[in-house]
């Protein structure tokens, strides 16, 4: 909304209502021009979040890294999410790392308050005469994983094998919280699946998760547990890599380069009797020679979809014959049409790669998991603001035209999520000679030695006709 709008109707506004004891509380959450602490009056997440999103969309990421606010848009934790991941698209590693370790500060500060606060109550109080946005974001599971997963790939890419380590273990406390706290959902999907015929998740045998097929996937990050086990591997700690390994194959049991590492692992922790089970579904899985290397590429495609407004105007009426106007908003996720990425290259030659996660999936299930919650406070703020117009505007029509204007223009969905993560993330692992190669993504070729016998990680994230591109040594494995 325009500054001297605003302005204007702050002006009427309180002019008209002041005079009908209208409550002056109202007044103080006002501020024209100036976005609150928790998300703005006159708008959702997405609309301020746009020249970011569109930025990192098209792979103009120094763009949108000038592009990110000054000023607090969403409040520290979901503010920083999004500095940390356009730094680290745009090889600002410092700055991302700085980024996230804030959001992870004030996540923390969130965790430790008592349930219900006065200041929350307050606020919650106020999102019923205004909208949610005003309310302190509070991140879900999935993207408390993805916080962690980040601040793990900056110490993998400053060569902090034991800094990484540290979030990985944090990212999977969280990984089981979310599960355990859909597990009737989960084994529900489990027992669909049985009553289908379908075939036992070898991954969900090995690892004891439920057998959920998509549901699973939407709970579960695989691009986490296949990084976890991977660092796991790394450091030789072959029990943690293998239980990771396993819990990555119940979410992608297609996925070849997970099958190949949970084979690798189950031989050489001498887990004979699950490597029958394995080779019995996959086949054997060749160790590597003498002058051969590994390379495993973990490659971010696009961008997470971006919740939008879903607005629809009711009347509602009056025993007085007066009439106002509720405007209900909503957010939602519009289909997206999935983007089509050029297969990647190893030395001229196209490799083929699995999906670990799709992003999208879990910022969809999150929403749907909180839908309920988001339709009844939307009946509550409807009833709410009727009270107040009632209270204050009674039988004024210029009080009840304001009221409409009002109610209309501050009913704004909650569409606060992490809109900069990847849509997709998979994973390719490819055997070759020892040397130095070259891969080419998104018309760049970027060029890594691979040792004999050891594993060379190559990341990469792709978003419009750019790429991004590190690589490191993670030794014999």
């Amino acid at each position: 909304m325009p500054c001297y709008f605003t302005s204007l109707f702050k002006f009427f506004m309180l002019r008209r209502l002041i005079r009908h004891g209208f409550i002056v509380a109202v007044a103080s959450t006002l501020t024209a021009c100036a976005g609150l602490t928790a998300g703005n009056l006159f708008s959702h997440y997405t609309q301020q979040n746009v020249i970011v999103y569109q930025a990192i969309k098209t792979g103009q990421y120094q763009k949108a890294q000038s592009a990110l606010p000054k000023e607090v848009v969403a409040g520290d934790i979901l503010d920083n999410f999004e500095r940390g991941r356009v730094s680290f698209l745009a090889e600002s590693y410092k700055e991302s790392k700085s980024a996230l370790e804030a959001s992870d500060r004030a996540v923390r500060v969130q965790q430790d308050k008592a349930l219900i606060s006065i200041s929350d109550t307050a606020t919650s109080v106020g999102a019923l005469a205004i909208n949610d946005n005003i309310t302190e974001y509070v991140p879900p599971d999935y993207e408390l994983g993805f916080l962690h997963l980040y601040l793990g790939l900056n110490y993998i890419q400053r060569n902090d094998l034991e800094g990484a380590l540290v979030e990985v273990r944090r990212a999977n406390q969280v990984q089981e919280r979310a599960r355990k706290a859909r597990e009737n959902a989960l084994r529900s999907a489990e027992s669909a699946m049985r009553q289908k015929g379908l075939d036992p998740n070898i991954g969900s045998v090995l690892s004891r998760y439920p057998d959920a097929g998509d549901k699973l996937k939407a709970v579960q990050n695989g691009y986490l547990l296949y990084l976890s086990g991977l660092l796991y591997e790394a450091s030789n700690d072959l029990n943690g890599a293998y239980i990771d390994y396993t819990r990555a194959l119940a979410v992608a049991p297609e996925n070849d380069a997970v099958i190949d590492a949970v084979i690798r692992v189950a031989k050489r922790s001498g887990r004979n009797q699950d490597l029958a089970i394995l080779k019995k579904q996959y086949g054997d899985r060749p160790n590597l020679n003498q002058g051969e290397g590994r390379i495993i590429v973990l490659e971010e495609q696009g961008i997470v979809n971006a919740m939008q407004s879903w607005n629809l105007t009711l009347p509602v009426y009056d025993s007085r014959g007066n009439t106002a106007l509720y405007t209900v908003a909503l957010p939602y996720y519009v289909p997206g049409v999935s983007v089509k990425y050029p297969a990647l290259e190893i030395d001229g030659e196209k490799i083929a790669s699995d999906e670990l996660v799709d992003v999208t999936l879990m910022a969809q299930q999150q929403l749907s998991e909180n839908m309920p919650t988001i339709l009844l406070r939307q009946a509550l703020r409807v009833y709410a603001k009727d009270q107040i117009r009632k209270s204050t505007a009674k039988d004024d029509d210029v009080g009840n035209l304001i009221f409409n204007v009002w109610n209309t223009l501050t009913e704004q969905p909650d569409t606060r999520s992490w809109q900069t993560l990847p849509g997709v993330v998979n994973v390719a692992s490819e055997t070759v000679k020892v040397g130095t190669h070259q891969i080419s993504a998104a018309g760049q070729d970027y060029t890594f030695d691979v040792r004999d016998r050891q594993t060379t990680l190559v990341w990469i994230s792709r978003q419009g006709g750019s790429a991004s591109i590190w690589h490191k040594q993670l030794g014999r494995m």
